[in-house]
């Protein structure tokens, strides 16, 4: 088989043209953080950086900052782009449940992924899959009654709640001493002296007590009530 005009056969280690290469695709914000999600559930978001996004899509770092200005935005753009497989608020039922159930959607979302919620805790996100979360939360919030500028306001504390809480259990680096750090803190409180704290002898079963689950779900609700008995202050209407 040749590859030449003259008919010879090719070296076998022959460099190749550029122009018989195939053409690379064109770059684009999407397919940028395409490639960066991509990245981040291979090897978790730690790696995911610029120099390493040019890596996989064979280019410079320096072509990806027309696209994205760093990797802070880089991380908000991946969160923005996995906030689209939240789940929408159910049809009918109680207002508070299908609350509750859009923002366990959310923290489950946080906590599949291996070092996003802690990013999530300083993350700006702002496309449309953010924005969509906030408009069902602050329309749920709306049907229950709450006044808007509660609402508005309370949809920070639930989805603060709801990113603490995933950065607390999903896993990461430190996710092999968890266990020893947990067994830690359970022998403490245990061993705590009802004559010196006597309030956390007394409470020691209650406060090692619950599934996540159910922890989870109670504070939803602790806050969303909260939320909706709770008024602004007179002069928090207006920034």
């Amino acid at each position: 088989m040749t590859d030449r005009s003259d008919g010879r056969p090719a070296r076998p280690d022959a460099p190749r043209s550029r122009r018989e290469r195939p053409a690379k695709p064109a770059l684009t914000r999407a397919g940028i953080v395409a490639a960066a999600v991509e990245i981040m559930g291979a090897e978790g978001l730690g790696k995911v950086t610029m120099r390493r996004l040019a890596q996989e899509l064979d280019t410079g770092p320096a072509s990806l900052y027309v696209y994205v200005r760093n990797t802070a935005e880089l991380h908000a753009a991946i969160l923005d782009e996995l906030l689209g497989t939240v789940e929408a608020a159910p049809d009918g039922g109680d207002w508070r449940e299908r609350l509750e159930k859009v923002l366990t959607s959310y923290t489950a979302v946080l906590f599949r992924h291996r070092g996003l919620a802690k990013a999530a805790l300083v993350a700006r996100p702002s496309g449309e899959h953010y924005l969509r979360l906030i408009e069902t939360l602050l329309a749920l919030l709306d049907e229950g009654g709450v006044p808007p500028g509660q609402a508005a306001w309370g949809i920070d504390l639930l989805l603060q709640y709801a990113t603490a809480t995933a950065a607390e259990h999903s896993p990461g680096e430190r996710a092999s001493g968890a266990r020893e750090e947990w067994d830690a803190l359970s022998a403490a409180l245990r061993d705590a002296s009802e004559r010196t704290h006597p309030h956390v002898a007394g409470a020691c079963a209650e406060l090692l007590s619950g599934e996540p689950e159910a922890r989870l779900s109670w504070g939803f609700r602790t806050l969303i009530n909260g939320i909706l008995h709770t008024p602004l202050p007179p002069d928090g209407r207006q920034r």
